[in-house]
């Protein structure tokens, strides 16, 4: 897909011509399915962190260490899967990460028969370890599976099927999780195997489809070319889109993710009568529901208004809502806590296209580290957590506060190609 700058991508396939949209409508679906499995990976996430603070008997700051394994994989794998495929290719990329994925949802069994917190931590780094190497690969292979200049809308149309993911996965936990006693440690505990025995299942079944189709293996050109000339070589950290993108998409998954970490105990503590955990884990289902729909109505948005555009007014509205939700004003902050999914929805994946827009034969290594970035989540819910033991639960939202700012400021001045 030639361009008609010097800074546009390149790109040469195998299996498809470039810019026929039809060829690429299967690969495109086959690889939207990733989105939903981690989406519903990362929706019981946050139930399982309620769920071990009754079961297993630890407070709010132990807890988010889920977080910190779950999202700390991403720090640690993200360059390894960016390297891997660029020798080896998006599909090879995939294909590994499903494998890890299902080995690290098997591993949920012993470590439930044995009711070891150590044990989950380790299981849930396994299994984003597989998410990793799918995030790195997904996200950018979405982005040029057809025009540059609807990149944004791709990627936001791909998340929502995240988002329909992240949905369903309170209301298994609301289901299976917090039923009869919940301080009973045994049945319990049964559950949460039975769902990532049956997830590590599923996944094998959609390595084994990726495995038998043929998938069009879409390159960066090394050495693009646009309008006879030749395009620049410059350092990757020398594109202050991307390295804004990278510290952009930090802070805007600590802000998601301990948003996420700390939603149960602030609905258990701050509705009022009539609360309960399975209460909360109900009304995270309707938040990530929310969070769904947002990214669909995001993606219409977008084809009227630029994408950097509706991240600022979204990011300005979020750090709104979380002086609503720090002032604790019972239901009505409860409500605003709500509605912080539905604004946060576009964030993710149009940081992530803004930052990759343009770096042509450095696509992969680009979205390593945007990926890499999601170690924000694995930092700020500890800091939550922590600000919610030694103060309140409240208090603890001026950290996604901070972090919204941080991505107002992208959305105004930082997505900007130099």
């Amino acid at each position: 897909m030639a361009g008609g700058a010097a800074t546009t991508t390149q790109f040469t396939s195998t299996g498809a011509e470039s810019g026929n949209g039809r060829k690429y409508l299967f690969p495109f679906i086959l690889v939207t399915s990733l989105f939903f499995m981690w989406g519903l990976s990362y929706g019981l996430l946050d139930v399982l962190n309620k769920h071990f603070q009754n079961t297993l008997s630890i407070d709010k700051a132990r807890s988010t260490l889920l977080q910190a394994a779950y999202f700390g994989a991403y720090f640690l794998m993200a360059l390894p899967a960016g390297l891997l495929m660029k020798r080896y290719g998006y599909k090879f990329g995939i294909i590994f990460g499903l494998l890890l994925f299902a080995a690290g949802a098997g591993l949920f069994y012993p470590s439930a028969h044995y009711a070891n917190f150590n044990a989950f931590l380790f299981s849930l780094f396994v299994l984003a370890s597989g998410l990793t190497f799918l995030e790195t690969a997904a996200n950018p292979y979405v982005t040029i599976l057809g025009e540059p200049s609807t990149s944004e809308q791709r990627l936001n149309l791909s998340q929502c099927f995240n988002g329909l993911g992240s949905f369903l996965g309170p209301y298994i936990g609301m289901a299976l999780f917090f039923h009869g006693n919940e301080g009973d440690k045994g049945g319990d505990l049964e559950s949460v195997q039975l769902v990532y025995i049956v997830m590590a299942v599923v996944v094998l079944l959609i390595a084994l489809l990726f495995y038998r189709t043929n998938l069009p293996e879409i390159k960066e050109a090394t050495d693009a070319v646009a309008n006879g000339q030749p395009a620049q070589k410059s350092s990757l950290f020398q594109r202050k889109h991307f390295v804004w993108a990278v510290v952009a998409q930090f802070f805007y998954v600590a802000a998601q993710v301990g948003v996420g970490a700390l939603f149960m105990n602030y609905v258990v503590e701050y509705w009022g009568t009539g609360s309960s955990d399975k209460l909360a884990s109900g009304l995270l289902g309707l938040a990530l529901g929310l969070f769904a729909v947002g990214r669909f109505v995001g993606t219409a948005i977008m084809r009227k208004v630029a994408p950097n555009k509706l991240l600022a007014v979204y990011a300005l509205i979020c750090a709104v809502l979380s002086c609503v939700v720090m002032a604790g004003a019972g239901v009505a902050s409860v409500v605003a806590l709500i509605a912080i999914f539905f604004f946060m929805s576009i964030m993710f994946p149009t940081i992530f296209a803004l930052g990759v827009k343009d770096l042509g034969a450095r696509t992969k290594e680009g979205s390593s580290f945007i990926i890499m970035s999601i170690v924000g989540g694995a930092v700020m819910p500890y800091v939550m957590g922590s600000i919610a033991d030694s103060a309140s639960t409240a208090i603890a939202f001026i950290v996604p506060l901070i972090c919204f700012v941080v991505v107002l400021f992208y959305g105004w001045k930082g997505y900007k190609v130099r």
